[in-house]
C-alpha cells in the first residue's frame, strides 16, 4: 500500500530520462558517500496498445427491414433507427453510436413493458420481444467498444509520450472528471431513468484527447523505478554504513506517487466497470502495464524499488547541520 508509505515520505521522500530531479537527488547520492557519478539508463518504453482488432468485440449486427421497423412504429423507434441508418448515422464516431444503441434498448424495453405489447400482432410481438432482448444482450459489449474504439481513448496510451516532470505535476482534474463520467455511464448501462449526456460525453472524451495521461503516468513509473534500483545499487555498494546521507525532503516523488496511483486506480475502475469477458489482449495490456498487483506491471515495479530504497536508507546515520552535503 502506498498511502500510508507517502504520508512518510512527505517527512522523509516518496520521472523524463534526465528529470532534474533525479539528477539532483542521485547528485546528492554521489556527493554524500564520495562515489563515482551513478550511471543513469533509459529505461524502456511502455507496450503498445492492442490493434483495434484485437480490442474489439464481436457484436452482430441486428438487420430488420423498415417494414418491419415500421410495425413497431409504436415503440417510437422509426426516427432513430432511420437516423442510425442515413449518411451521417453511418459514420458516427463510437461514442454517438454508444448513445444511439443504449436509447435504441431503452425505448425498446419501455415499450416491450407497456401496453402497446398487447396491441401488437403475434409476429410483430414475438419480434419486440426478441429485439429486445437481443439489444439487452448486446447493450454492454457496445458500450466497451465504444471505449475501446474510440480514437481519444487509444490516444491516452501513445507510446510517443515523455513521463512527466515531477517538479510540475499537471492538474488532472478535468481527466480525472472524464474517466468518472465514463464510468458512470457504463455503470448505469441498464438505467432506464439515467440519461446520457452527448455534449458532455464528446468534452470528456476530448479532455482525454488532450494529453496522452497514462502514457505520461506509465513512462513516469518506469523512470522511477530504474533511478530507484540505479540508486538502491549505490547504496548497497557502501554497506556497511561509514558515512551520512543528508535528510531526504522530497515530496515531489510523494505527490507523483500520489498522482499515478490515483489515475491507475481510475483507469481499471473505468475498464472493469463493463461486464464483459474483455478481448484477451485487452486483459493481457491491462495486467502488464495497469495492473496495482502484478509484479511486472510499472506501479509495482516502481513500488518495490521505492520501499528497497527507503529500507536502504534506514542504515544510514542522516547527517547532522555540520555533516554531509546540504
Amino acid at each position: 500500500m502506498i498511502t500510508p508509505l507517502c504520508s512518510a515520505l512527505l517527512l522523509s521522500a516518496c520521472g523524463s530520462n534526465e528529470d532534474p530531479a533525479w539528477q539532483a537527488y542521485h547528485q546528492t547520492l554521489e556527493s554524500a558517500l564520495d562515489a563515482e557519478p551513478i550511471a543513469r539508463e533509459a529505461p524502456s518504453n511502455i507496450g503498445a496498445f492492442p490493434d483495434r482488432r484485437e480490442r474489439l468485440l464481436d457484436v452482430p449486427d441486428i438487420r430488420e427491414s423498415m417494414f418491419n421497423v415500421y410495425a413497431l412504429r409504436e415503440c417510437d423507434i422509426t426516427s432513430l433507427v432511420a437516423a442510425r441508418n442515413n449518411q451521417l448515422g453511418r459514420v458516427a464516431p463510437p461514442s454517438q453510436h454508444w448513445l444511439y444503441e443504449r436509447e435504441l434498448w431503452r425505448r425498446l424495453e419501455r415499450c416491450s413493458q407497456s401496453d402497446v405489447v398487447e396491441g401488437l400482432g403475434e409476429n410483430d410481438r414475438a419480434r419486440l420481444l426478441n429485439l429486445t432482448a437481443l439489444k439487452t444482450e448486446q447493450l454492454p459489449a457496445v458500450g466497451f467498444n465504444a471505449l475501446f474504439d474510440s480514437e481519444e481513448w487509444e490516444k491516452n496510451f501513445s507510446r510517443a509520450s515523455q513521463p512527466l516532470e515531477l517538479t510540475a505535476l499537471p492538474d488532472m482534474t478535468r481527466e480525472l472528471e472524464a474517466l468518472g463520467y465514463l464510468e458512470t455511464m457504463v455503470l448505469n448501462t441498464y438505467d432506464l431513468e439515467w440519461q446520457a449526456d452527448s455534449a458532455t460525453l464528446e468534452q470528456h472524451l476530448k479532455a482525454l484527447q488532450a494529453r496522452p495521461l497514462t502514457a505520461e503516468v506509465l513512462r513516469t513509473l518506469l523512470l522511477g523505478a530504474e533511478r530507484l534500483n540505479e540508486a538502491n545499487r549505490l547504496l548497497a555498494s557502501h554497506l556497511p554504513a561509514t558515512q551520512c546521507l543528508p535528510a531526504w525532503q522530497s515530496d515531489w516523488l510523494a505527490n507523483m506517487a500520489r498522482a499515478a496511483r490515483r489515475w491507475l486506480g481510475q483507469v481499471n475502475a473505468l475498464i472493469d466497470a463493463h461486464e464483459v469477458n474483455a478481448p484477451a489482449a485487452v486483459a493481457e495490456y491491462q495486467r502488464q502495464w495497469l495492473s496495482l498487483e502484478t509484479a511486472s506491471a510499472p506501479w509495482p515495479r516502481f513500488e518495490a524499488a521505492l520501499m528497497e530504497h527507503l529500507a536502504l536508507r534506514t542504515a544510514y546515520p542522516v547527517c547532522t547541520r555540520n555533516q554531509g552535503v546540504d
